[in-house]
C-alpha cells in the first residue's frame, strides 16, 4: 500500500508527454546535436567575417528543446522562437540601462519578458533566459550593446528554426505548426459540415477552457479535432464486432475502363447506383467512377476514374463514417488480398446499420 501511493505521488510529479513515443525521444536528441552544431558553425562565420560577439547563448539550447521535442508546441513555432527571444534580450537591455539595483533589475527583465512576449503572441520560455543575458552580464559585457539582440540572438534563432524546419521534413513532422483546419462544407451553404452538426460544438469547447482556467500548451484547433477523434474512437470501439463484411453489398455491377461513358450513365440509370468499380482486363480493381466524374470530360471510364477508398471484410463499419460524410465519398470498396472487389459499402448501407444500432440501444 505504501508502495502504490509512493508510485502515485511520483507519478504526479512526472509529467507524461501526450503522444509521445520510444521513438521520438531519441530523434528529437539528433535533431538537437544537429541543430546547435549548425548554429554554431554558422554563427561562428558570421563572427569571423562579421561581428565581433559570442557565437552561441545558452537560450538557444533550450529553443532546441522545443523545436526537435515538441515541434507541434504553440511555443516553438518560428515567431515564438525569433521574436520571444530577440524581443526578450532587448528588454534585458534596455532594464539593464534604466535600473541599476541587479535584484530588481533582474525580476523586472523576465517580467516584462513575458508581458511583451504575451501581448506580441510570441511566448517562448527560454526569452526568460534570453532577458536575464543582459541583465547578468553587467555593463561591461557584450550582451550590453543593442547589436547583442541581433547577433548573436537573433540570427541563432532564426537559424535554429531553419535547422527545425528541414529536419523535420525528413522525420515527417509538421513544422512550422499548421493547425488541422475546421471542416468545411463542401457544398458552400451556410450549414456546418454534418461531422460537427452533432455531439460538442466549439462553443462547448470554449465553455470548457474556460471553467477548467488553465491555459493549454496546444492550439484550440488542434484541441478541437483531437476530442472529435477521440469521439469516433470511441464510437469505434464500442461497436467494432459490425464490420463492413457485415453490411456491404455483395452483388457488385462493375465497368471496364475501356468503355464510354455513356455506357455507365445507362448502367447507373438502370440499376439506380451512384458509384461504379471500375476493372482492367484482368477484373482487377483500378478506380471508381460517379456521377460527378461522368460530367467530366473525356470519352472512356478510364479517363475520368479516380482513386476509390478501399477497405477490408474485418474494417469496423463505423471506422467509415468519417469518409462516408466528407461530401466527397459515396461508396467505400471492399477488397480482398489480390484487389479483387468483394463488396461495397454506400452511405445508405452505413445509414441503415446506424440506424439499427440506435434502435437497440434505444429499446
Amino acid at each position: 500500500m505504501r508502495f502504490d501511493r509512493i508510485q502515485q505521488g511520483l507519478s504526479a510529479l512526472m509529467a507524461n508527454l501526450a503522444g509521445a513515443t520510444l521513438r521520438d525521444g531519441p530523434v528529437a536528441g539528433l535533431g538537437a546535436a544537429i541543430g546547435l552544431a549548425c548554429v554554431a558553425a554558422l554563427s561562428l562565420a558570421m563572427v569571423t567575417f562579421m561581428w565581433q560577439s559570442p557565437m552561441l547563448v545558452a537560450p538557444i539550447g533550450a529553443s532546441a528543446v522545443l523545436i526537435f521535442a515538441v515541434p507541434a508546441s504553440p511555443l516553438a513555432q518560428p515567431w515564438s522562437i525569433i521574436g520571444g527571444n530577440t524581443l526578450s534580450v532587448l528588454i534585458g537591455i534596455f532594464i539593464l540601462h534604466h535600473v541599476p539595483e541587479p535584484v530588481f533589475a533582474a525580476g523586472m527583465a523576465v517580467g516584462c519578458a513575458i508581458l511583451v512576449m504575451s501581448l506580441m503572441r510570441c511566448l517562448h520560455p527560454p526569452g526568460g533566459a534570453a532577458a536575464l543575458l543582459p541583465v547578468l552580464g553587467g555593463m561591461a559585457a557584450p550582451s550590453a550593446h543593442i547589436t547583442f539582440a541581433l547577433m548573436p540572438v537573433c540570427a541563432n534563432s532564426v537559424m535554429l528554426v531553419a535547422v527545425g524546419w528541414l529536419f523535420h521534413k525528413f522525420t515527417c513532422h509538421s513544422y512550422p505548426h499548421r493547425p488541422v483546419q475546421a471542416p468545411k462544407n463542401l457544398h458552400h451553404t451556410l450549414d456546418a459540415p454534418p461531422e460537427i452538426r452533432t455531439g460538442f460544438s466549439s462553443t462547448d469547447v470554449d465553455a470548457a477552457l474556460a471553467e477548467s482556467g488553465e491555459a493549454y500548451d496546444i492550439e484550440r484547433t488542434d484541441l478541437e479535432q483531437l476530442l472529435r477523434s477521440v469521439e469516433r474512437h470511441a464510437l469505434v470501439r464500442s461497436h467494432q464486432d459490425l464490420t463492413c463484411a457485415n453490411i456491404m453489398s455483395r452483388d457488385i455491377f462493375t465497368i471496364s475502363r475501356n468503355k464510354p461513358l455513356d455506357a455507365a450513365r445507362a448502367l447507373m440509370l438502370a440499376h439506380n447506383i451512384r458509384s461504379l468499380p471500375v476493372i482492367n482486363a484482368r477484373n482487377q480493381l483500378c478506380g471508381i467512377v460517379g456521377l460527378r466524374e461522368l460530367l467530366s470530360p473525356g470519352d472512356k471510364i478510364g479517363d475520368v476514374m479516380v482513386e476509390p477508398v478501399l477497405a477490408t471484410g474485418a474494417t469496423p463499419a463505423l471506422q467509415l463514417i468519417s469518409c462516408l460524410t466528407d461530401g466527397k465519398t459515396r461508396a467505400v470498396i471492399v477488397t480482398g488480398a489480390n484487389r479483387e472487389i468483394a463488396g461495397l459499402v454506400t452511405q445508405t448501407d452505413l445509414l441503415v446499420a446506424l440506424s439499427r444500432l440506435s434502435g437497440i440501444r434505444g429499446g
